[in-house]
């Protein structure tokens, strides 16, 4: 098969969970739940997950991505209530969450955050809420990569923006999610997901640069070709310590770039040959994360002239450029992402194929000519299985409008 990809990572890999088949709520069932549990009038709101096409951990550098909206969505039944009361059933969890406006709930369970950290993050900003009854599922596979909580933490931002008439623009919609993630659910994530989530757009991508907040749309043809997801079902128990770890990694080579070059404020202010000179002054953990970044700053770029000449060949061969440096110098991915990836290295008719998503587990994002679908499929599927035992999923997705009243 080739040369392997598999990575030896420094950090031992050695516990994981796997997350179940299917998660398939849909807007029916969740307005059906919420009229049993309410006996009142709703309104339905829904956010979907998105996918990444490029440019991995890029956003909190200040640098570009490459995200859209899928056709996966989480749905919201939603209505006010008299007083201060919250009252959240999550209904692919089926558990509740109850507390008042103003009330600190330190003891929840890890889903509750989101909601609950965008009521405490309007709260801040100096909003005004009313109390609320809510009922929540979807069609956003779990630990996939694709961005649940994100989408869970946009569909209470909108909803809760249209139900008490707050007039907040999506931008800052978006910012409150990241801040609910940041200082709730402990993840100091970039703006990327958030922002994907509420500004997406039918069949096109957009590509944002992070430090501006200035994002263009661009139509994705795909004529021909698919974008399937291959989900691992894992999550390997490094995946969020190791997130935060890269953040601050970057930090430190920016440090490091500043003291020579006062001007640089974050990464994504340099080019790979502008990291090189500096490879010792960093240690070479700090620098191939550096390294990393620069060059998928670029790749993101090419990304968008490969879109733009519908060189759909480039697009794919950038998309292997993004995992071997994910892989290799970024060292976020692990033995199930790599060997989906290798085996779609080796499969005709895969164009191209990454590790989406924060890494050590999730997807593959893969771009594959319509005719080459199902033999990937099964080819993945056979020589996953027999290595790991574990079946993987895969997923069809189509580019789909950000959050919504439905």
């Amino acid at each position: 098969m080739g040369e392997s990809l598999i990575t030896h990572h420094r950090s031992p890999i050695t516990h994981y969970t796997l997350h179940p088949k299917f998660n398939t709520m849909n807007q029916q069932q969740v307005e059906q739940i919420f009229e049993q549990k309410h006996k009142q009038p709703h309104r339905i709101f829904a956010a979907p997950g998105r996918i990444n096409l490029i440019g991995e951990h890029t956003d909190y550098n200040e640098g570009f991505v490459m995200p859209a909206a899928i056709d996966k969505r989480i749905y919201l039944a939603i209505a006010p209530v008299p007083g201060n009361k919250i009252e959240i059933y999550s209904a692919d969890f089926d558990e509740t969450v109850t507390f008042s406006l103003n009330q600190a709930l330190n003891d929840m369970p890890h889903w509750a955050k989101y909601p609950y950290g965008v009521v405490r993050e309007l709260e801040a900003a100096g909003h005004t809420l009313q109390g609320f009854c809510a009922v929540f599922g979807g069609d956003i596979p779990k630990g996939a990569g694709l961005s649940s909580s994100a989408a869970l933490e946009s569909v209470f931002a909108v909803a809760l923006n249209t139900l008490f008439s707050l007039n907040i623009d999506n931008m800052t919609l978006a910012r409150i999610g990241q801040r609910a993630e940041h200082n709730y659910a402990g993840v100091k994530c970039g703006i990327m997901d958030q922002f994907a989530s509420i500004h997406g757009k039918k069949d096109h991508v957009m590509m944002l640069d992070c430090r501006s907040l200035e994002y263009e749309y661009r139509p994705l043809k795909l004529d021909g070709f698919e974008l399937i997801l291959a989900d691992t079902r894992v999550k390997h128990s490094l995946a969020s310590s190791e997130y935060n770890l890269r953040r601050h990694q970057c930090e430190e080579g920016v440090m490091v770039l500043r003291s020579q070059m006062p001007a640089v404020r974050s990464l994504r202010d340099v080019r790979p040959k502008d990291v090189y000179p500096y490879r010792e002054m960093m240690g070479e953990e700090v620098f191939m994360r550096c390294e990393y970044v620069t060059e998928e700053n670029q790749r993101v770029k090419e990304m968008a002239r490969a879109l733009q000449e519908d060189d759909m060949p480039l697009a794919g061969e950038l998309l292997f450029a993004s995992h071997h440096g994910l892989s290799q110098k970024y060292h976020v991915s692990c033995p199930e992402l790599d060997l989906l990836v290798e085996i779609a290295r080796n499969t005709p008719g895969i164009l191209g194929a990454r590790m989406m998503g924060g890494g050590f587990g999730g997807c593959t994002i893969n771009l594959v000519s319509s005719d080459a679908a199902e033999q990937f499929k099964e080819s993945a599927y056979s020589g996953f299985k027999k290595q790991f035992v574990t079946e993987p999923l895969f997923y069809k997705v189509n580019l789909s409008q950000g959050a919504t009243e439905c």
